[in-house]
């Protein structure tokens, strides 16, 4: 079967290689050297795939790779799950476009990391199992928690997902010339592929080698824009500069982030999100005890960290050259072929030519492919393992649940793409801020108080967790972006793009109350439960991964 999908997948892409003739005004000839590596990098993910799918036997191995991925693998791997498309195309492209304000969400992104090393690491491996869900609902009830985790990691997953494939879709349409709903719908039938087939192991082992390709390339770009200035960042900023349409304010914040609210919203969600993503939590079920889970968010930081200030780099690099006379071939009527997304992949031509340019699109291609992987795992085990496993049939065999996460992806696929085509305009940079926003309203209170506070009970957390969805939801619906530009309306009723600071602290308030005043005999003993919960938590006493501190 995995053999019929792979060659359906390489007919897909020859057929679709070919372009397409009323396109030629608006979009270059084929790039015959990016086309060959990007093939061949298909190939070899398909090799991969088909690699872990002989090894995957179980839902443990489907959901967490059976458990046995190391420190520093996983720590690749979660770099790799963060420098994604959002990262690498829309950081670079908010940059290119804004200057010092893309460099906050590079700051931003970072941050969220000793929150997780210091707060949740450990915890999460001594009493998850196979989703971040297994935490919350550890003392709590099981059909409120699981379902209220499903509906926070959805909506997460689902945002997170549009992105990638809005970043997919205009990489293959300036690679090859294809319309870009077909470009959109190819990675879904790649990425449905993937994930059904290899599951957990085959999505961490591209996570991996795509993580090492990505590095390696951003590093060699960052070299070259200052080697061009002779190693001078104050040479490079001042070009830029010169090279941008806002001059000097480009170094300076308010051109994208105008208030201050907007800013500090937009950094608790970045922050805070990093530790509620469920792509990202699912990780630390995929070694085999809590030192290993620290490892990885050790090894995780130091290569995001090293990565953002790259892109950085990078990101100034494409406004000094792209801006400049040689970089005039990369407009169409005073516009960036490909949107503001592109500018890192147009900066990657002017740099090495085509075969550099053939090697970072296969590297962000690459990233697309083993980050919406992730995100469709992940979207997968809500539903089979949070809510059927463990509310709808608690008596399903292994066969059973994975048979139902497959069928999920192939969902998740249809929906992804669906998605991706309606917000083909969107910078992804952003989209991605607003499912970090949900993740930092839903996910990480329930998360972060079921570990730490005695004192919350089912009722807290599932009526409050629910208030903090529902209100990041609505507020993104009526914000700027979907209520004035993809719904048309002329005003939008909440002012500012990311409603995280308000969402947030609604969530934490509600979960809360609703806690402190249930004196039910059900939330007096989850309150008691905490202790027996503590234990496991910084011992790993009972948990398969218990080792010695």
């Amino acid at each position: 079967m995995l053999k019929i999908f792979s060659l359906i997948a390489l007919f897909a892409i020859a057929a679709f290689a070919a372009g397409d003739a009323n396109f030629e005004a608006v979009k270059r000839d084929l790039n015959v050297p990016a086309i060959i590596m990007f093939l061949v990098f298909i190939l070899g993910t398909l090799g991969i795939t088909y690699w872990a799918a002989q090894k995957t036997k179980s839902a443990s191995d489907f959901y967490t790779a059976g458990g046995g991925i190391s420190g520093f693998q996983n720590g690749l791997a979660i770099a790799g799950d963060y420098m994604s498309a959002a990262a690498f195309l829309g950081v670079s492209g908010l940059i290119y476009l804004k200057g010092y304000d893309g460099v906050i969400y590079a700051v931003s992104f970072l941050v969220g990391w000793p929150i997780i090393l210091f707060f949740m690491a450990e915890k999460l491996r001594n009493l998850g199992k196979f989703t971040f869900a297994d935490i919350a609902a550890y003392r709590l009830g099981q059909k409120e928690i699981r379902t209220l985790a499903a509906f926070g990691s959805l909506s997460v997953v689902v945002l997170y997902l549009i992105a990638q494939m809005v970043g997919a879709g205009k990489l293959i349409q300036v690679l090859f010339g294809m319309e870009y709903e077909f470009a959109v719908i190819l990675v879904g039938v790649m990425m449905i592929i993937y994930v059904t087939f290899g599951g957990m192991l085959a999505t961490t082992w591209v996570q991996i080698i795509k993580a090492c390709l990505l590095l390696t390339g951003v590093s060699f770009m960052a070299v070259m824009v200052l080697y061009s200035f002779d190693f001078s960042f104050e040479g490079l900023f001042a070009n830029a500069a010169a090279n941008h349409a806002a001059a000097d304010s480009i170094l300076a914040p308010g051109g994208f982030i105008s208030d201050p609210i907007s800013a500090i919203s937009l950094g608790l969600a970045l922050m805070l999100g990093t530790a509620g993503l469920p792509h990202v939590l699912m990780r630390f079920f995929t070694v085999g005890n809590a030192k290993e889970a620290r490892k990885s968010v050790v090894y995780a930081t130091g290569f995001i960290g090293y990565f953002w200030i790259i892109i950085t780099i990078v990101g100034f690099g494409a406004i000094a050259f792209l801006n400049s006379a040689d970089g005039a071939q990369y407009f169409i009527d005073g516009k960036l072929f490909g949107g503001n997304n592109m500018a890192s992949i147009h900066l990657s031509h002017m740099l090495g030519g085509n075969a550099f340019l053939g090697f970072i699109s296969a590297v962000a291609f690459a990233t697309i492919l083993a980050v919406v992987s992730g995100l469709t795992l992940a979207g997968a085990s809500a539903i089979s393992h949070d809510i059927y496993a463990n509310v709808i049939n608690p008596n399903a065999s292994d066969e059973k649940i994975v048979k139902i996460s497959k069928i999920t992806v192939v969902i998740v696929g249809i929906v992804g793409v669906t998605l991706g085509i309606a917000f083909e305009s969107q910078n992804i940079a952003y989209m991605v801020g607003l499912a970090f926003g949900i993740a930092a309203s839903a996910n990480f209170p329930i998360l972060f108080l079921s570990i730490y506070w005695r004192g919350l009970t089912t009722r807290g957390a599932f009526i409050g967790g629910f208030i903090g969805l529902i209100t990041a939801v609505t507020l993104v619906i009526i914000g700027p972006i979907v209520w004035v530009q993809i719904l048309g309306n002329a005003e939008a009723l909440f002012p500012y793009k990311h409603p995280a600071l308000f969402s947030v602290t609604i969530a934490f308030l509600a979960i809360w109350f609703f806690s402190k005043t249930d004196n039910s005999q059900r939330g007096k003993d989850e309150k008691e439960m905490f202790r027996a919960q503590n234990v496991r938590a910084n011992t790993g006493i009972g948990a398969a991964g218990a080792v010695d501190h």
